[in-house]
């Protein structure tokens, strides 16, 4: 529970509302490789197809009413404008028949009529504030993305390094979706200020979460 709202983090780094049948997302930073092509960094261009794709598959699960993407979805401004006529379609159908709030973030401070659903910058639902970046000043719970929080533990004698939700009784701060989105390590400092009531983190294993006490996680 966050505030009066039920949570359930998904193995997909979605994030469940059952009682308000909405599935929450984060950094899907969609046309990251374009942009990326385009400074002469070539790299495969399907991560938008494929980050899509992994949402299509939760979505399939949990069959939400709405659908709410916290902020970076697109990686830049001209992002809406490089997506393929097959990635444009795919991301049509999966709007089809509910609601769908696209919360802006910094690299998509404004998102067209063209991408279909509805843009704001934050959205509160039961008294839970949802909105890109984590405010550790906010009085009232907040869900946000913005840092890809990731978790690098030792298991069975190896290090591994996982996307992972950070959650204290304020907050919750998710995993970046997008297929080539990075993330940044837990026990940075950019994370300090946001879980001084504590910290719980739950990594993205293979066919599992894994809640992992915050002393067992190693810096990078």
């Amino acid at each position: 529970m966050l505030g009066r709202l039920a949570l359930v983090p998904d193995l997909s780094g979605g994030l469940w509302l059952p009682e308000e049948r909405t599935l929450v997302v984060a950094d899907l930073h969609l046309e990251k490789g374009s942009a990326y092509a385009a400074r002469g960094v070539m790299l495969p261009p399907y991560d938008s197809a494929a980050t899509l794709a992994a949402l299509a598959m939760v979505m399939r699960r949990r069959q939400p009413a709405r659908v709410i993407a916290l902020g970076d979805s697109f990686h830049d401004r001209e992002a809406e404008n490089r997506l393929v006529p097959a990635t444009l379609a795919a991301l049509r159908q999966l709007q089809q028949g509910r609601d769908w709030l696209w919360i802006t973030g910094n690299h998509d401070p404004a998102i067209s009529r063209a991408m279909g659903g509805e843009s704001a910058p934050t959205i509160t639902v039961s008294g839970v504030v949802l909105r890109h970046e984590p405010d550790a000043t906010a009085q009232a719970p907040e869900i946000a993305g913005h840092l890809h929080p990731t978790a690098k533990v030792r298991m069975r004698g190896r290090a591994l390094r996982r996307r992972c939700f950070a959650l204290s009784q304020q907050r919750c701060v998710m995993p970046a979706m997008g297929a080539y989105a990075g993330g940044l390590n837990l026990r940075d400092a950019a994370f300090r200020p946001l879980f001084r009531d504590g910290l719980s983190a739950h990594l993205l294993g293979d066919g599992r979460l894994f809640r992992i006490d915050p002393r067992l996680l190693l810096p990078d």
